[in-house]
């Protein structure tokens, strides 16, 4: 199935998971899988949280994030991944002065 995230309708989310600013996404959404192609632009982030019946991995397009995952901190740069694992909290933000550019996928588990 190709999925075309140029023509998708994009969403503007407010505070993902009591994060800062906004993320711009565009997703697919079905039983099996949320894959999503997401914008922070500088200063935004997505707040800290549970996985408890999914993983994510998200994949980094461009710009740089700050991510946080069980008390540790890491950064993610363009052409690295990040992965939070079922029963895991992560979250991220751009601390950067360009936008951070993610794929990110969610299996349902």
């Amino acid at each position: 199935m190709l999925l075309d995230f140029e023509n998708m309708e994009e969403t503007v989310i407010h505070n993902f998971n009591g994060g800062e600013k906004d993320t711009r996404a565009k997703m697919y959404n079905d039983e099996n899988m949320k894959i999503l192609y997401g914008v922070l632009e500088p200063g935004a982030s997505i707040g800290i949280h549970e996985h408890t019946d999914n993983s994510e991995e998200v994949f980094c397009v461009s710009g740089q994030a700050t991510v946080y995952i069980d008390g540790k901190t890491e950064i993610l740069k363009a052409g690295q991944a990040h992965y939070c694992p079922k029963g895991h909290k992560h979250g991220m933000k751009n601390e950067g002065t360009e936008d951070l550019i993610i794929f990110g996928v969610v299996p349902k588990q």
